[in-house]
């Protein structure tokens, strides 16, 4: 019993010391052989005045662009925003105490120089002249944006330069919290990425073509996209009241709107003219669209954009 603890001793003593022998060369390796500094090769520099990759009014726009100085510490709090912003709810992000006294919606004031198309001026004139409406913001339970924010695309002509400065800066902006912000039109032909040109934050978005990835349920609100002819009232009284199955329509199908000759959507509107009959189905669409859609017309392009005016 004796010599088998005697022997196990031996080996562990043994192994011991053969890691040490080992840690000892590579300690020797190390010191053997000090570290190399590479000298990186020098890249050009560009210091024209005339070398910039967006204009002025594109950099105050773009989150990436205005982000890119930021401290890691700062772009990680924006990632977190981001997050967090992207699983709001009702529960999460909406102040039901601003609305304990009743549901009172609060436009901003339009600024000086204030463009608003005619389609945005339509819809604050409807919460204007609604019950709902309130000039007291210390009332509101809901906040509309005076800014126009239906027509993201930065080729329109409708395109509203500043967005994010001039919203940040609303006293009771408060990262978006009870404010709702209306939206028909993001990202430009033919890619349509759904970026706004500003952060939303805690603001419920009601919004046209909605991604389902950036949709949040319970939340936003998907709306029909509609053309600025659309009237700001219609029908007669007690129109609404009717319960006619089907309803007693001349039209079953109405669509006017752009053919999208190349990228997204294309496939699905260069075939509506299918289905197309001229009586109660009336499908009117144009080929123009964009600045180089001369390039890809077909055939029945020429039709398409003489009936479509």
């Amino acid at each position: 019993m004796q010599a088998k603890k005697r022997y196990l001793l031996v080996s562990v003593g043994a192994g011991l010391l053969f890691l040490v022998y080992l840690w000892g060369l590579q300690i020797g390796e190390f010191q053997q052989q000090p570290y190399q500094y590479h000298q990186f090769p020098q890249y050009p520099q560009y210091h024209q005045p005339d070398y910039q990759y967006y204009h002025q009014s594109q950099e105050e726009d773009s989150p990436q662009v205005q982000h890119q100085h930021t401290s890691p510490r700062e772009r990680r709090a924006i990632r977190d925003n981001i997050y967090r912003n992207k699983r709001c709810r009702m529960e999460t992000c909406f102040d039901f105490a601003r609305c304990q006294t009743g549901f009172r919606v609060y436009i901003y004031p339009p600024q000086r120089g204030d463009e608003i198309s005619e389609t945005y001026q339509k819809i604050l004139s409807s919460i204007e002249e609604s019950r709902f409406h309130t000039t007291d913001p210390s009332r509101a339970c809901l906040f509309i944006l005076a800014v126009d924010t239906l027509d993201r695309d930065q080729l329109s002509a409708q395109f509203v330069q500043n967005v994010r400065l001039r919203i940040q800066s609303l006293p009771t902006w408060n990262d978006g919290r009870n404010h709702l912000i209306f939206n028909l039109y993001s990202g430009t032909w033919p890619d349509y990425t759904e970026d706004l040109g500003f952060e939303v934050g805690q603001a419920m978005l009601a919004k046209a073509s909605a991604d389902v990835v950036n949709f949040r349920p319970n939340f936003d609100i998907s709306i029909p996209l509609f053309s600025k002819e659309h009237p700001l009232k219609g029908g007669g009284m007690g129109y609404l009241t009717l319960n006619d199955a089907p309803p007693s329509r001349k039209y079953l199908l109405v669509f006017k709107g752009k053919r999208y000759l190349t990228g997204i959507g294309s496939e699905t509107r260069n075939a509506l003219y299918h289905i197309h009959n001229g009586e109660d189905i009336i499908l009117l669409t144009t080929c123009k669209h964009g600045k180089d859609w001369e390039k890809h017309k077909d055939s029945r392009c020429n039709r398409d954009n003489e009936e479509y005016s």
